[in-house]
């Protein structure tokens, strides 16, 4: 066939080529919400829209089906309510007309966030205590909503290594890619920690970023509301002038935005960042590099309004000198659990075994064992056995005090006899969990 007749004959395109396509790119967007994310839209995304900045979004936020499945979501997230003090079972029992009202307020531009309740939880390992907001029922589902339309916007151009609070991503993944690293000889370490983060974004310079995506008057309006909505903290209310409040619902993905330069900085070369939302480290393959690495990240972040924390920010040398990144420590080629993470698990069952404990051996271990299997299925990565087997003979020494309690055998100095009469064996044939044996068995699947 000649060059001319090519060009002047129709392209022959199978009939299901289009919807293949299109179930190609529904496939890799799966975690979207399809009432909002049609396949061309997401289509559009990947391809890059004209300008790369998105116009007329917010009806979309408002869409009944939209709120609906936010709903959804936050009823299956479960929480307490906030300072309205209306609970989701509370909001549940007349859905439709509440969520009808709340579409009315976001299309007419009159909604306007409630105050978040503010409250302090413990640190895990530390004494300090972490502010908490909780938002009411319906701001978090208006803010679910919110996050349903601009979260893929933001997740196309989102680094590689950052792993925290995105689709499909988490944890172990972060974990993997540290391990691997390490392995390829990026030894040379930057342990970086930014002093309160999520209370020091600052709002403009946030602002100014997810307008460069988002070109919606009424959306950046929305977002704006929710970072500056009242804090109700005891009896007094306050208005944040900076900062995402941890427990918001788009607060992970806000502070991921601003962090994503930071991310494409340290993106390629001879570094290598692995970050998990505001804690990351910075692997390298020699000191100069590491050192180079520091001064950017300090550069960076002084320019963004952020601060590096002093005492906790350091290079260090993984072949002589360990670092701890999320739960674990890492060490001349091997991990295990950190200190912060064990001294977290033993307070966990401290708590589910008090001696005077009124519920049956049963229950007890049916409790400990959900705590357990948890921590075990995060930390069954460990180089070492010597930890669950520690934490799992910790764990009998408690059960046999609580027995001894209940036989009327006060010891003040020990156990006595309290391991013969009720043996490691006894435990395991009321089932309790023992993290020794699951950390054998899954070595040993590994051998094979």
């Amino acid at each position: 066939m000649s060059q001319e007749a090519c060009e002047s004959t129709p392209v022959s395109v199978p009939r299901n080529a289009g919807a293949k396509q299109a179930g190609e790119v529904r496939a890799r967007w799966a975690w979207t919400e399809r009432t909002v994310w049609t396949n061309r839209m997401l289509t559009a995304l990947e391809r890059g829209i004209k300008g790369g900045v998105w116009f007329s979004l917010t009806d979309k936020v408002y869409s009944l089906s939209n709120l609906r499945g936010a709903f959804a979501r936050v009823k299956a997230n479960g929480g307490s309510a906030g300072c309205d003090h209306q609970t989701i079972a509370m909001y549940e029992a007349d859905l439709e007309t509440n969520l009808q009202d709340l579409s009315d307020q976001l299309r007419n531009g009159v909604y306007c966030p409630q105050r978040i309740r503010r409250v302090y939880i413990p640190k895990p390992g530390s004494r300090e205590r972490r502010p908490l907001g909780i938002p009411t029922v319906r701001d978090r589902i208006v803010q679910t909503a919110l996050r349903n339309v601009i979260e893929p916007i933001f997740e196309w151009g989102f680094a590689e290594h950052s792993y925290g609070f995105r689709p499909n991503r988490g944890c172990r993944d972060a974990l993997r890619r540290v391990d691997v690293l390490l392995k390829a000889g990026y030894t040379h370490v930057v342990d970086a920690d930014l002093k309160s983060y999520f209370d020091t974004i600052p709002h403009q310079p946030l602002m100014d970023r997810i307008s460069h995506k988002i070109a919606d008057g009424r959306m950046l309006k929305l977002i704006e509301a929710f970072l500056t909505q009242g804090v109700l903290e005891g009896l007094e209310t306050w208005t944040p002038t900076s900062g995402s409040p941890q427990g918001a619902v788009i607060s992970p993905l806000l502070s991921n935005a601003y962090l994503d330069p930071l991310d494409h900085l340290m993106a390629g070369g001879n570094i290598e960042m692995v970050r998990y939302a505001d804690d990351f480290v910075i692997l390298c393959r020699s000191a100069a590099d590491a050192r180079e690495a520091l001064e950017l990240v300090q550069q960076w972040t002084a320019n963004a309004g952020l601060t590096l924390h002093p005492d906790k920010t350091r290079i260090v040398d993984a072949d002589l000198e360990g670092f701890d990144f999320l739960g674990y420590h890492f060490e001349r080629g091997k991990r295990w659990p950190r200190d912060k993470s064990i001294k977290r698990f033993r307070d966990a069952i401290r708590a589910k075994t008090p001696r005077k404990h009124g519920h049956s051996l049963e229950v007890i271990i049916a409790n400990v064992n959900w705590t357990t299997r948890g921590w075990f299925e995060y930390f069954k990565h460990s180089s070492y056995s010597n930890t669950f087997r520690s934490l799992d003979g910790w764990i009998r020494r408690r059960l046999r005090r609580i027995l001894l309690k209940r036989h009327k055998k006060h010891r003040h100095n020990g156990l006595g006899n309290a391991h013969q009469r009720w043996p490691n064996a006894f435990f395991a044939e009321q089932g309790l969990f023992s993290m020794e044996a699951a950390y054998a068995r899954i070595r040993q699947s590994a051998e094979r």
